[in-house]
């Protein structure tokens, strides 16, 4: 499995970015969950977003409104695009992948992100004031 994060970077408040991942599992599976997790220094890797094959979307509750999550089956490729971001938007954002589940556990799953198997080396975002 193959999962490739670019975009990341330093941008100020309110502003935007794009991140992208060239993630493997995208459409080589009848039933998948890829998504974005984020760590921030001192705390735990928390939920961002997924979305499964069937292109059913969920977001953690802090970036409803701002974040938006999606696929390209043809590319094999994950986005997250971002705006409005905030100071606490700042954390190393990883692109993940689980083969075999989707629906309900896709959803599920921003709050156990132990459960997503793979995961890229993960990309830095910076939100400055």
């Amino acid at each position: 499995v193959q999962l490739v994060e670019s975009g990341g970077g330093s941008v100020q408040a309110g502003g935007s970015l794009r991140l992208s991942c060239i993630n493997s599992v995208i459409s080589t599976h009848n039933h998948y969950c890829v998504g974005w997790f984020r760590q921030a220094p001192g705390k735990e890797r928390d939920g961002v977003a997924t979305i499964d094959s069937h292109g059913t979307t969920a977001y953690a509750d802090s970036v409803k409104g701002r974040f938006d999550i999606s696929q390209v089956n043809a590319t094999r490729t994950l986005y997250l695009d971002m705006n409005a971001l905030k100071i606490e938007d700042t954390a190393m954002y990883y692109c993940t992948a689980q083969r075999g589940y989707s629906g309900k556990w896709c959803q599920g799953v921003l709050s156990q992100p132990l459960g997503m198997e793979y995961w890229g080396k993960g990309i830095q975002v910076t939100i400055s004031s």
